[in-house]
């Protein structure tokens, strides 16, 4: 079935002033090359201050710039989740391995948080999590307790916690990990967040719950929300997820990726997670069962 189609819009900036708009539509959006784009541009898809674009234009700073992307079919993904928790102020729910939680893509009605808001229409979440990435994600229904959730997200007044499936045997039981997370290079996809020397400080402890032959499952709790953090962190240390496509064992992208960058195949589970409620001041202690695949060993 079709969605409803997008329209994404961006503000000229200064660094991208004097372009032809084709260029800079082949640079910000490089998904499609600048035939496809012109293609797209023939087709009327595209305005520049609300006035149809041939891609000659030169684009100038402060301008308005739209692509009406048509209707398309999106990629299958779940179309279910548990409710944990809810109340006036809050929602916390259980996402399923292989839905997005924001729109992104290719995806766009098929998301958590699409499916959420047919229920709850002032839900909006406070974190997010990949899309293979199952387990808790916390909804504020309202500004006021979104503004706490936001101010104690990386703050010992939450707590979240993880459980992991990693490559290789740990001969520790016990990790913490400070790698720097930041944006690398990339020949095939431009750039991704990887272990990085002058990325941004990261903190994440490490558990062994329990070691198989070949595996180690890890309880991982975060100190830091940095994007991909425990995929990164855990490849750093020579543990990357079992099926990661991503990260190898430094913590750095694969140089030749077996799929997308999105894609799903390893097994991550945001399992518990500790909040004070932004309202009523209580501690909230949300748990997602594990999806199967997980020892059921705590």
């Amino acid at each position: 079935m079709l969605n409803r189609g997008y329209a994404y819009s961006t503000i000229i900036s200064s660094e991208y002033h004097g372009q032809t708009l084709l260029s800079h539509l082949a640079s910000l959006y490089p998904h499609s090359n600048r035939e496809a784009w012109q293609q797209k541009l023939d087709h009327g898809e595209v305005t520049l201050n609300g006035i149809a674009a041939n891609g000659s234009e030169t684009v100038t700073l402060g301008q308005t710039l739209i692509w009406n992307r048509p209707p398309w079919i999106e990629p299958d993904a779940p179309q279910h989740f548990e409710v944990l928790f809810e109340d006036p102020y809050l929602l916390a729910v259980n996402k399923p391995s292989g839905l997005p939680t924001l729109p992104g893509g290719g995806f766009m009605e098929n998301t958590l948080l699409r499916l959420v808001q047919k229920q709850a229409p002032t839900a909006n979440p406070v974190h997010r999590l990949g899309r293979a990435t199952s387990g808790i994600v916390l909804f504020a229904k309202t500004p006021q307790a979104a503004g706490v959730l936001f101010a104690n997200w990386n703050t010992p007044k939450t707590q979240k916690i993880y459980r992991a499936l990693a490559q290789h045997v740990a001969k520790q039981d016990t990790h913490e990990i400070l790698t720097p997370i930041g944006l690398a290079p990339h020949p095939l996809i431009g750039s991704v967040w990887a272990a990085h020397p002058n990325g941004k400080p990261s903190k994440s402890l490490a558990k062994v719950i329990s070691r198989t032959a070949s595996t180690t499952t890890f309880e991982v709790s975060l100190s830091s929300g940095r994007p991909h953090q425990i995929r990164i962190h855990l490849a750093s240390i020579g543990h990357p997820l079992v099926g990661d496509p991503l990260y190898g064992p430094t913590g750095q992208p694969l140089e030749n990726l077996p799929g997308l960058p999105g894609d799903g195949g390893y097994l991550l589970h945001a399992q518990f997670l500790k909040v004070h409620h932004p309202i009523a001041g209580v501690e909230l202690n949300l748990e997602a069962a594990l999806p199967s695949g997980f020892s059921l060993e705590k």
